[in-house]
């Protein structure tokens, strides 16, 4: 097998597009001529990322389903509709060996119209709670490769397989040391280092937390590093221009996280899962404050596998402007407890998840043509 037509579709935020993207680098890797191409979500920052790595990209009009009863309703079938024309159209006009789908707006489309025409196809659910589109889809594919166990509550047991999420490449190939990490940030080797992430646009509650607690910060011996994401940027920049600790570090979005991880003694993040495949992997003590803000409140499904395995804690939204840096800084005084939830954390980590999903593909595309090549 030299050459591979694929179609890889979803994204929507950072959590679909790393691991969607680190499975189509594996895939060029692995057979360079292969002919890749991604269909996303007009409007969606996949719309950006997956050009800038190297690879073309068809938009859809579709959006995610409105959660009240409103005249959106109308708008989502009439762009669910258009974009099932335009899925069609891909397929057809691609002919792809596979269609790998990663969740997302997208995919839904992208993965029934495959379906209908007989093309192999494989979902990759990164959260413990799988999505209602991978739901719908799942007796209809032919692989679903989780990154949780126990995930036959949701798809049929024989079609699971289990290769954990892939993670951004630079995060294990380059692991920069803690030197060099401090230096890069102009930090001290004797503080802690509590690194702060909200993803890629921000989490307007752990920014609050961070400004409520500014007198706490000052008086604690530690050192923040802080990604307030580019939706608050500004305004965290402009509220904290009267009061700003020396030991808070505000940055719009880190470009190097292979070193910012390296330099944190704790993370405190959202509970998305391509975050908590990174920290496993990386073997770091964390803090997890899950958004509310997601379909099926996964993230907290997301955290909660990993406090069931005494490998992180678990701040509650709501309780995180009140608790989040009382107990984080309770914790970097436990250095046992950190040493525990560190060892415990990385027993969770898979970091060959790119190429084993790799493999799944492979025997997907095999099998239907095996299946065509058997005698009537």
């Amino acid at each position: 097998m030299e050459k591979l037509k694929v179609i890889v579709s979803g994204g929507g935020t950072g959590g679909h597009i790393f691991p969607a993207i680190s499975i189509a680098n594996e895939l060029r890797n692995r057979f360079p001529e292969s002919d890749i191409l991604f269909v996303g979500a007009r409007g969606k920052m996949e719309m950006e990322r997956i050009p800038a790595a190297g690879y073309r990209i068809i938009g859809l009009p579709v959006m995610g389903f409105p959660r009240k009863p409103s005249f959106k309703m109308l708008t989502f079938f009439l762009k669910l509709f258009h974009s099932m024309l335009l899925a069609n159209k891909i397929i057809s006009d691609f002919k792809p060996d596979v269609v790998v789908g990663v969740g997302g707006f997208a995919s839904g489309p992208v993965l029934k119209a495959a379906v209908r025409k007989g093309v192999p196809t494989v979902i990759q659910e990164q959260n413990s709670y799988a999505g209602i589109t991978n739901k719908l889809l799942a007796s209809k594919v032919n692989r679903i490769c989780v990154a949780y166990p126990n995930m036959d509550r949701y798809f049929p047991a024989e079609k699971i397989v289990m290769t954990g999420n892939p993670v951004r490449k630079n995060l294990v190939e380059t692991l920069a040391s803690k030197t060099e990490a401090l230096e890069y940030f102009k930090l001290d080797e004797i503080t802690p280092v509590v690194l702060i992430v909200g993803g890629s646009l921000g989490a307007r509650t752990l920014n609050e937390s961070v400004m409520a607690n500014l007198e706490l910060i000052r008086k604690t011996e530690v050192q923040i590093l802080w990604q307030t994401g580019s939706y608050y940027y500004k305004e965290m920049i402009e509220r904290l221009r009267q009061s700003k600790p020396e030991n808070i570090h505000p940055m719009e979005f880190v470009a190097r996280m292979d070193l910012a991880y390296a330099a944190a003694d704790v993370v405190i993040s959202r509970a998305g899962a391509g975050t908590i495949s990174e920290l496993c992997l990386l073997g770091k003590p964390s803090v997890l404050v899950p958004s509310p803000n997601v379909a099926e409140d996964h993230q907290t499904k997301n955290a909660l596998s990993l406090v069931n395995n005494q490998a992180a804690l678990l701040i509650n939204d709501a309780d995180s402007v009140d608790d989040l840096f009382m107990e984080t800084f309770k914790l970097l005084d436990d250095k046992s407890h950190l040493k525990s939830l560190s060892e415990n954390i990385l027993k969770l980590g898979r970091p060959n998840a790119a190429k084993d999903i790799v493999d799944v593909i492979l025997k997907v595309v095999e099998s239907q043509k095996t299946e065509v090549r058997r005698p009537k």
